[in-house]
């Protein structure tokens, strides 16, 4: 296989990877006016994910600056034609994490209130235009011959794009509740069980619609595939959650993401970024990679650095395994 292929569906997975452990994060934080019914319920949310959100998030940040070195071309088209709806996700990022922070720096309902509201935004706003920018990644965007988008940024927001976006925001929503119910004890682990199987069927529904659109309009066989997979994954994830075994629905969710992602990965392969407009003026993996030196140093890199990664997260996750309870909440505030 040719580096600058193999970069390709590397890249492919630190999104997945991204998609998976910041989607729960995302998950949480919109479950906070769903199952947070005062702050102690807040905390034990909060709490599940306090631990780990922010080595979740270094994924975009390593994907990105992948993308950057493995694909310049693709970076700067995307980064530059995408700006406002990055931007977005960007402040959204920074808005969630300073609430993380802060919240607890006060006594005052008030003060928590304010933040709690923007851990939501912040969730929801990521959650969102991920799947918008994907899809349109998918679809193809308005490049002339330099390679630069020459839309705006209402064109990004299509119907094909509104429905990519929607379902991403449900994926993480019912991701991060079944994360939820893995990560509690009493009450609020029952609720997000029941939350997850309501939200699990329109999910099921929305991502349903968006994976046939995408195969049906930009697919393959191997797209095909990987969608089928992704649709039984979501449905075996529901049936488990409603049999009370969340560590098994949280596992088949991540598999749905997982696929969803090769899904559309699969469907813009060998592009990385068609253009609607002229076929001509697309961008492909053999126009837009950087050297081949290049791509065997990030190889030989990438070698060396992911197995420490992948052990010091598995680590830390194995370390925090604990759920979280009201009573580990109360008795820390004493």
């Amino acid at each position: 296989m040719e580096l600058n292929i193999l970069w390709f569906w590397i890249i492919a997975a630190m999104f997945i990877g991204y998609f998976v452990l910041d989607g729960f994060d995302f998950g949480v934080g919109m479950s906070l006016p769903f199952l947070g019914r005062d702050d102690t319920d807040r905390r034990v949310l909060i709490n599940t994910i306090g631990p780990v959100w922010d080595l979740n998030e270094t994924w975009v940040i390593v994907a990105g600056a992948s993308l950057f070195a493995a694909f310049p071309e693709w970076y700067a088209t995307m980064f530059s034609g995408f700006y406002l709806a990055l931007l977005l996700i960007l402040l959204a990022l920074i808005v969630r994490g300073v609430s993380f922070e802060y919240r607890h720096q006060r006594p005052e309902s008030e003060w928590k209130k304010w933040f709690d509201g923007m851990i939501v935004v912040g969730s929801a706003v990521p959650a969102l235009l991920w799947g918008v920018a994907f899809a349109n990644v998918v679809q193809g965007v308005q490049l002339d011959a330099g390679h630069n988008y020459t839309g705006s940024f209402f064109d990004l927001l299509n119907p094909y794009a509104l429905v990519g976006g929607l379902t991403t925001l449900l994926l993480f929503f019912t991701h991060g509740i079944v994360f939820v119910s893995l990560k509690t004890e009493g009450d609020i682990r029952e609720r997000a069980r029941k939350l997850a199987v309501r939200s699990g069927l329109v999910t099921i529904v929305v991502a349903a619609s968006f994976l046939l659109w995408t195969v049906l309009a930009f697919g393959s066989l191997f797209t095909a595939v990987f969608a089928a997979l992704a649709a039984v994954a979501l449905i075996g994830s529901f049936l488990l959650n409603l049999k009370g075994s969340e560590g098994w629905a949280f596992t088949l969710m991540a598999a749905t993401i997982g696929l969803a992602v090769l899904t559309l990965f699969a469907s813009l392969f060998p592009d990385v970024m068609p253009a609607s407009n002229d076929t001509a003026n697309s961008l492909t993996i053999a126009n837009a990679s950087s050297t081949p030196y290049t791509l065997q140093v990030m190889s030989w890199t990438a070698l060396i650095a992911a197995p420490v990664i992948f052990l010091y997260q598995g680590w830390t996750y194995w370390v925090l395994r604990k759920r979280v309870s009201r009573g580990t909440i109360e008795a820390a505030a004493h």
